[in-house]
């Protein structure tokens, strides 16, 4: 496809964020990149997109920056520019769930996604979905827990409050996210509250798309991803979603909205 998309992110101590922001802001520019970036103290996230050259030279400027050399990194293609310009924002967390957990000290045990479908099928195995209500409702793996929250920052207190049922006859916890960046605070989360068998699929269910072949496959429907091509689906090939323009919500292309009706369709 003509435009390359990297969706990506590192946890890493900056001491000054604020002071990065116009520089990638703009190598971005310079090199036709559009999305999003955000940066606090405690590292980089995003999604941004380009040609594949210009993609590359704004990667290689944030992987200069400290600690980013081994910068988590997901590629993907879209048909046409998937965003409308380039924003790069300072925040205080790079993915917001408001408690104190530092990934670079503790986080679960990566799984790589080939061996992700051993894990998730054995009955001892409590599989939490650690994404928003909007983006389970279209697609996820089988067999996995619904929290229902309708943000990451809820997560916490849903599992405190459902820890000992969630728990019950499990010995081991698995979660997944759409690129991974989640699963570093929630598997931190789980480990700071006692749970010592906590696991994650490494690069997320981007990845797990990318390099399990759909025969194989224990994903049942499509990712939802924050761009204008709102899903993805085996082989991170274009999804079938659009999304409510009132709402933001995804929903079947020519179907309705599951919030506002058919009238936002």
């Amino acid at each position: 496809m003509p435009v390359r998309v990297a969706a990506l992110y590192r946890f890493t101590a900056f001491a000054d964020p604020e002071a990065l922001r116009t520089p990638l802001l703009d190598a971005c520019e310079a090199h036709g990149i559009k999305g999003t970036l955000l940066l606090a103290r405690e590292g980089i996230n995003g999604t941004i997109a380009g040609p594949p050259e210009g993609l590359e030279a704004v990667l290689a400027k944030i992987r200069a920056l400290p600690g980013c050399g081994e910068l988590d990194v997901k590629f993907s293609g879209a048909p046409a520019m998937p965003f409308g310009k380039m924003k790069v924002r300072v925040k205080r967390e790079i993915v917001t769930m408001g408690e104190p957990v530092d990934p670079t000290l503790v986080v679960g045990h990566y799984v790589d996604p080939h061996d992700w479908n051993a894990l998730i099928a054995d009955p001892e195995t409590l599989v939490i979905d650690t994404r928003n209500d909007y983006e389970v409702a279209i697609g996820t793996f089988a067999g996995a827990v619904d929290p229902a929250t309708p943000s990451f920052r809820d997560f916490p207190a849903w599992f405190r409050a459902n820890r000992e049922a969630l728990l019950e006859g499990k010995t081991k916890v698995a979660m997944f996210c759409t690129g991974g960046i989640r699963c570093e605070k929630s598997t931190a989360l789980l480990r700071a509250e006692g749970v010592e068998e906590v696991y994650h699929l490494k690069g997320g269910i981007l990845k797990y798309l990318e390099a399990v072949p759909e025969e194989q496959s224990l994903w049942q429907g499509e990712c939802f991803v924050f761009d204008e091509r709102v899903s993805l689906g085996h082989g991170l090939a274009q999804g079938t979603h659009t999304r409510c323009q009132p709402c933001g919500r995804p929903f079947p292309a020519g179907g309705a909205c599951p919030v506002c009706g058919p009238a936002a369709a």
